[in-house]
């Protein structure tokens, strides 16, 4: 693979087994700043498993992850999740809100565990909510609102430290159609709009349709369709 000129996380050989199972077998990646790639493959190929290893979450077993002219593969397990923190967000299936605390204090959350005061972090928050549109919402609980909100409210906390990269790991799977879609919307409109960088891991092409570019994996190996003659 020619890594594309002004790329901001490429991935080049990547290869993972978990005992007897193959989960990569050679894969590769590129993304640019602004740039929503969605990774598609039906269930089992390998697609989470990339985007982990993308996200420094899970190391490779050989292959080389470069992000902004840093090698995440080289990386120690304290300046990955350093890099977790600062510069990457993540959206979930299942959006992965703190029950206990208010949505503004889960928007917050990265930004309190970064240093920031409450104020500042909550202020931020709200903006990001806003954006959003789920700032009227600041005061209730994740079990006080709809799947669709919560979802919003997830997509806010991801873009709250103005990240370089978000990685969405099937962000529409427990949403109805309608919601998904509003969802979509909003993340890759907020995201362009803050020149981040969105990998979209996804196995429904109405989700697909927001991106800018598709990769397949497929028995652990990428194609990017953008590329195939």
């Amino acid at each position: 693979m020619t890594i594309p000129a002004g790329s901001l996380l490429t991935a080049q050989d990547l290869r993972k087994a978990y005992g007897p199972t193959t989960a990569l077998d050679g894969a590769e990646f590129s993304i640019h700043p602004g740039e929503v790639v969605a990774v598609m493959g039906p269930s089992g190929s390998g697609k989470s498993t990339l985007l982990h290893c993308l996200a420094g979450i899970v190391m490779p077993d050989s292959g080389t992850i470069m992000y902004n002219g840093r090698e995440v593969t080289a990386m120690g397990d304290a300046e990955r999740s350093a890099l977790r923190r600062s510069e990457f967000g993540f959206v979930f299936q299942f959006g992965q809100l703190v029950p206990e605390l208010t949505c503004v204090e889960n928007v917050a959350l990265p930004l309190r565990l970064n240093g920031s005061s409450r104020k500042e972090a909550e202020r931020a928050a709200l903006a990001w909510m806003e954006r959003l549109e789920v700032d009227d919402l600041r005061k209730k609980r994740p079990g006080e609102v709809s799947g669709g909100q919560g979802q919003r409210v997830a997509v806010a906390r991801s873009l709250v430290t103005n990240p370089r990269v978000v990685f969405a790991d099937e962000p529409t799977g427990a949403l109805d159609s309608y919601n998904g879609e509003r969802v979509m919307e909003l993340l890759t409109d907020a995201a362009r709009s803050a020149n981040a960088a969105v990998v979209l891991v996804t196995h429904e092409a109405r989700v697909a349709a927001y991106s800018d570019r598709e990769i397949v994996v497929r028995d652990g190996r990428s194609r990017d369709m953008e590329r195939v003659v």
